[in-house]
């Protein structure tokens, strides 16, 4: 871990985006820079506490409690000790520019980023990685597309019913009220019915779960697939429900806030105990990258989120946390197991 790692992750710490497990060690470093009796503690003092945090970042730690904000002298102080440490090549900049670097691809709907195809009364919308789509039905409702994903719906709804079909990927809805109409948007394996409301949809093949999650009004899911075990489930607001693929189940859950859900809308990753799968979708989708993993490490969960880093950031982060290195060719980033 250099000293632009250590800057990423001490920036990252004070805008309240590391994960548990960064964060508990950044807060036990915080807390032994802060027992020296000077602001300006021993330089070989620090460089051994530095390097036991390198040490620990690199192991593999249980979860912690959620991060805390440490008061303002108390981050002034651990800035300046990693001035001395690092003789000047960094400081800690608390006031750093919520700006997009240069190699963050941001999704925004260019002309490129989608295909649109009429066929048989249908149009179907596909999204490249990379590049998310905003589409109006005929009747008002609203879906805000991710990246990766493929969407279907009639040119023209039927009297009785508004169907839409997410055949892959991911999507949030914002379904205009119509009282005499039903609007249902099919996955492979689940029916979402609602009147009016908003929700978010996620059915990526590559992932073992569909997850449906309600932001506002009602909804009820219905599994599709013949002799199924699981009965409909209702949702209310900041509820959720996780389809296992593998064991046909489903679990209501709740949410605590709606960008855990949403955030991708605003080219955010957030990843609370995400499988690996679901961090690597995630990661591709945002920067229109495909990852190899060529390490023997594939069974592992993470929780934390990034705003307007760039990739080559958040796989320094994620790869600190999980003891892997990685490197990036042309538009695929390959992991390895760390030497």
């Amino acid at each position: 871990m250099d000293t632009e790692q250590i800057k990423i992750l001490l920036e990252r710490y004070q805008q309240g985006s590391c994960s548990p497990e960064e964060a508990k060690i950044i807060e036990q470093w915080f807390d032994q820079v802060n027992s020296h009796q000077s602001t300006f503690a021993d330089e070989q003092v620090l460089e051994r506490e530095l390097d036991e945090v390198k040490m620990r970042i690199q192991g593999q730690l249980a979860p912690a409690p959620p991060v805390r904000r440490l008061r303002p002298w108390l981050l002034s102080s651990a800035a300046a000790a990693a001035v001395i440490l690092t003789a000047g090549l960094f400081w800690f900049n608390s006031n750093r520019p919520a700006t997009a670097p240069a190699d963050t691809r941001l999704a925004h709907h260019p002309a490129t980023g989608s295909s649109r195809v009429v066929a048989d009364g249908f149009v179907e919308i596909t999204t490249a990685k990379g590049h998310q789509e905003n589409i109006r039905l005929e009747d008002g409702s609203t879906v805000a597309l991710n990246a990766g994903s493929k969407l279907r719906y009639p040119e023209h709804f039927s009297a009785t019913e508004r169907s839409v079909y997410l055949d892959e990927g991911e999507a949030f809805f914002n379904a205009a009220p119509d009282a005499g109409r039903r609007f249902v948007v099919r996955t492979a394996e689940l029916a979402t019915t609602v009147l009016g409301t908003t929700f978010n949809i996620r059915a990526y093949k590559a992932e073992n779960k569909v997850t449906v999650a309600l932001l506002t009004g009602k909804v009820k899911i219905d599994p599709l697939q013949n002799n199924h075990p699981v009965s409909s489930i209702v949702l209310l607001p900041s509820e959720q429900i996780s389809y296992d693929r593998q064991l046909l189940s489903m679990i209501k859950t709740s949410f605590a806030k709606p960008e855990e859900v949403t955030g991708w809308k605003q080219g955010y990753l957030v990843f609370k105990d995400a499988p690996y799968n679901e961090l690597m979708t995630g990661i591709e989708n945002r920067y229109g990258v495909t990852v190899i993993n060529e390490s023997n490490k594939t069974a592992w969960n993470y929780t934390g989120n990034f705003r307007n880093e760039s990739l080559s950031e958040v796989m320094d982060i994620i790869c600190m946390a999980k003891s892997l290195s990685y490197t990036i060719k042309k538009d695929t980033v390959y992991l390895v197991n760390k030497n």
